[in-house]
């Protein structure tokens, strides 16, 4: 029986460097097409698509599936979109994390092979240097175009408005760049408009989904006067807080709770912060993001009432109801 030959160690540096997986063409540089069968026949290494070879046996990693779609993908591909935007650091969005979006250049006439397992293809006519990180491997795009793919194909619109929310809130990138790169990416048409009115509601403040709600409650539902968001000041001892939407010249104070305060901490450190500000003399209401969502008229109405007591209180006032 004749011994397999050892992978040469050119070959064996790049298995290494590339996370075990690497064109069929680039092993063929150093094996011949002979040796690359008898491996992947006998279970030593793997084809998971065409062209590619993955340089070991057993179940591929999140980060070699990642890399077989961005080799897959072919000149110019880039992994995109909810992948690129988790491997920037967001956070949050961990339903079909074994799913890999891969965006090649292309419009509606690229062609369209079959790809790999867990892989998802998109096209675009506009995918350049400028869209692509210089840098980081797999091949990926920046922050701002992964955010701006991931919010364009969510399937609901609801999922678009949380990806760009999530994405200022973890500091990924700020709303003035992102609405750049949605005027910028003309092939976002069915959700730009949905698009340029989220990031005005996070660049005045709104971060938090159910704030977000709340502003369009608030300015557009039914007509409120418009808060100061995420309000800063320092209580008794100093420490800075912030506040969701504060009516300063009424003393009226309006809290978002969402998912955050089932954390016992942080809720002690709210009950805390709620005492110091009705010891100050202000209004303070509390309202979950499920009542702001599905119950915003009765929301509404808490805030005019707790507006109109605070202007009744105060002799000549003069101002919006």
């Amino acid at each position: 029986m004749t011994s397999l030959a050892p992978v040469p160690a050119e070959l064996q540096a790049l298995i290494e460097d590339g996370d075990a997986v690497l064109r069929y063409e680039s092993a063929l540089h150093y094996m011949s097409r002979g040796g690359i069968r008898w491996r992947v026949e006998s279970g030593r290494w793997q084809r998971p698509c065409q062209g590619i070879l993955l340089a070991r046996p057993g179940p591929l990693t999140d980060s070699q599936k990642q890399r077989v779609a961005a080799l897959w993908g072919g000149p110019g591909a880039a992994l995109a979109g909810l992948t690129a935007a988790r491997l920037a650091g967001l956070r949050g969005f961990d339903r079909d994390t074994g799913i890999v979006h891969v965006l090649r250049p292309g419009g509606r006439k690229a062609r369209r092979d079959r790809p790999p397992t867990d892989v998802v293809a998109h096209y675009s006519r506009l995918l350049g240097d400028e869209d692509v990180h210089p840098v980081l491997t797999p091949r990926r795009t920046r922050v701002c175009r992964s955010l701006v793919d991931a919010a364009e194909w969510m399937p609901t619109d609801r999922g678009a408005q949380a990806i760009l929310a999530a994405g200022v809130q973890q500091r990924l990138t700020v709303a003035d760049d992102l609405r750049r790169e949605v005027e910028r990416n003309g092939t976002h048409r069915r959700r730009q408009v949905l698009m340029r009115m989220t990031l005005r509601d996070i660049e005045g403040g709104s971060q938090a989904l159910s704030e977000l709600d709340f502003m369009r409650l608030v300015i557009r539902g039914f007509g409120l006067p418009v808060p100061d968001r995420q309000a800063a000041r320092r209580d008794p001892s100093g420490k800075k807080r912030w506040l969701d939407a504060v009516w300063e010249r009424e003393r009226v104070v309006a809290e978002i709770d969402g998912a955050g305060h089932l954390d016992m901490l942080q809720y002690w450190d709210d009950m805390d912060r709620d005492n110091q500000l009705k010891l100050s003399g202000y209004t303070v209401l509390r309202f979950s993001s499920f009542a702001v969502r599905y119950c915003p008229g009765q929301v509404a109405e808490q805030i005019r009432a707790a507006l109109r007591d605070a202007r009744a209180s105060r002799p000549g006032w003069r101002g919006a109801a």
